[in-house]
């Protein structure tokens, strides 16, 4: 049988880190924006404050949409955040799947009868 791996970082003490479910949540939502053409590339930076995944158009340009953990601001705005690419905030909430809303629209298309 095979031995598992733990996923880096997780568990040292003033790490933030991606939960397994967050982290599938987002993974998902990205893998159905390259099946769309949108992005192609992200990145993953886990600091000691705040954990971002980075999802990019091209390798070469500022990332399209951050998405923030920060537990700090757990008990107030919400440790979610969307960031757009100027550097805005586009949404903030407790829980993910609201936060990611904006993005999964984007992947929705009109059909006509």
């Amino acid at each position: 049988m095979g031995v598992v791996t733990p996923f880096p970082n997780v568990g040292r003490p003033g790490q933030v880190a991606f939960e397994r479910p967050e982290l599938n949540r987002i993974l998902d939502l990205y893998g159905r924006m390259v099946a769309a053409g949108h992005w192609r590339d992200y990145a993953i930076d886990l600091g000691r404050d705040v954990a971002v995944f980075a999802a990019f158009r091209r390798a070469t340009e500022r990332p399209e949409f951050r998405v923030e953990k920060n537990p700090a601001l757990r008990n107030r705005q919400g440790m979610w955040a969307l960031i757009g690419e100027a550097g805005q905030v586009v949404k903030r909430g407790h829980e993910l799947g609201p936060v990611l809303a904006p993005i999964e629209r984007r992947l929705m298309k009109l059909v006509e009868d």
